[in-house]
């Protein structure tokens, strides 16, 4: 049964265009805020490791900043891969606070 986890504060959500590492628990999660909408799955490159948040943003994807592999922000699927994803999780926006569901 999914666990519902507080992230962070809506203040300090990425801006438009970026992503961000936050920690639900133990979890290491990329939050971006592409196209208005916001996007949360796991950080960790499934290739090498790699910390997603840290990478750049390009055609509303993703892209790891260690060997470039994109991933859906809202799904977590590798776009240069197919096969390989990464887990997306519901992210939800109430009040000045940001909820995941783990």
């Amino acid at each position: 049964m999914p666990e519902r986890v507080r992230i962070c504060s809506a203040e300090q959500l990425p801006a438009e265009g970026h992503a961000k590492e936050f920690f639900a628990g133990e979890v290491p999660v990329c939050v971006s805020h592409i196209g208005g909408k916001l996007g949360a799955i796991h950080n960790i490159c499934p290739h090498r490791g790699g910390p997603l948040a840290e990478g750049m943003i390009e055609n509303g994807k993703i892209a790891c900043p260690w060997h470039a592999w994109e991933f859906d922000p809202a799904t977590g699927e590798c776009s240069t891969v197919p096969g390989s994803r990464v887990d997306a999780y519901s992210i939800q926006v109430q009040g000045d606070d940001v909820f995941l569901e783990i």
